[in-house]
C-alpha cells in the first residue's frame, strides 16, 4: 500500500488514504493529548455482506502481539491445582459454590459478566454454568471457554490477557481496539496489521467486502487506511 493516495467515493471524496505506519504516525501527531489515556481502534466499514445472516457476522478472538496496554480481565472457574495456577497467571478465580451466587441475583450476574473480558471454566462447571448463568453471559459473548482436564490453563490465561474480542454483531460498521495511546507506533503498527489480516480472512471476498478502514483515537482524529 503507497504512502498516501487520492480515492474518489460518495464516502469520502478526494480522501488521504495513508499506510497503516502513516495513518498511526497521522493520528498520534494531530491529536490533542486527553487526561486519560486513550484507546486506539480500527474501525471496519464493510460491504456486499449480508450482515443479518449470523454466519457473516465476526466473531473473533484475536491475540495481540504486542498486547493491548492494558491487561484484560480473566476469570475462572476452577478447584485445586488449577484455580491455583490460574491465580498465579493473574486471573480471579470462582469455585463451583460461586455458580449459585452469582445466579441468585441476575444484577451481580451481570456485573460479573461485564466486568470480566474472557471466562475460563473447568469443563465439569460448563453444565451448570451454561443452564444458570448463560442467559447472562450468552448475549454478552461471555460464555466460558472449556478446560479439558488435565490441560495447563497458565497459558491460557496468559494468552487472554493479550486478546481482543472482536464483534460486528449485525451492523457493517464496528470496531476493534489495538492499544492504548501510550504505547510506541512500532507497537501499534504490529496490532493494527494483525487485526486488519485477521478480519479480512474472515470475510468471503477478503478486501472487496472492505469499503474502508480508519484508525482513530477514543476521541481525535481518524486516519483512512484503506
Amino acid at each position: 500500500m503507497s504512502k498516501k493516495r487520492k480515492i474518489g467515493s460518495k464516502e469520502g471524496e478526494n480522501e488521504e488514504v495513508y499506510s497503516i505506519r502513516n495513518g498511526i504516525s497521522f493520528i498520534l501527531n494531530n491529536s490533542p493529548e486527553r487526561k486519560f489515556k486513550e484507546s486506539v481502534e480500527v474501525a471496519f466499514n464493510l460491504k456486499n455482506v449480508d450482515m443479518e445472516k449470523p454466519t457473516n457476522r465476526i466473531d473473533e478472538e484475536i491475540l495481540l502481539p504486542q498486547g493491548l496496554g492494558t491487561e484484560r480481565k480473566v476469570a475462572v472457574f476452577a478447584g485445586g491445582e488449577v484455580a491455583l495456577k490460574a491465580k498465579e497467571a493473574g486471573a480471579d478465580t470462582f469455585a463451583v459454590e460461586e455458580i449459585d451466587k452469582l445466579a441468585k441475583d441476575r444484577k451481580v450476574a451481570k456485573a460479573f459478566a461485564n466486568k470480566y473480558d474472557f471466562i475460563v471454566a473447568e469443563v465439569s462447571m460448563m453444565p451448570a454454568i451454561g443452564k444458570k448463568l448463560g442467559i447472562v453471559l450468552g448475549p454478552r459473548g461471555k460464555m466460558p471457554t472449556p478446560l479439558a482436564p488435565g490441560v495447563d490453563v497458565t497459558p491460557i490465561v496468559e494468552r487472554l490477557k493479550k486478546t481482543i474480542r472482536a464483534r460486528s454483531r449485525d451492523k457493517p460498521t464496528f470496531h476493534i481496539p489495538i492499544g492504548k495511546r501510550n504505547m510506541s507506533e512500532d507497537e501499534l503498527i504490529s496490532n493494527a496489521e494483525t487485526v486488519i489480516k485477521r478480519i479480512e480472512s474472515k470475510l468471503e471476498n477478503g478486501q472487496q467486502n472492505i469499503k474502508s478502514v480508519y484508525i482513530t483515537t477514543t476521541m481525535g482524529v481518524s486516519g483512512r487506511v484503506m
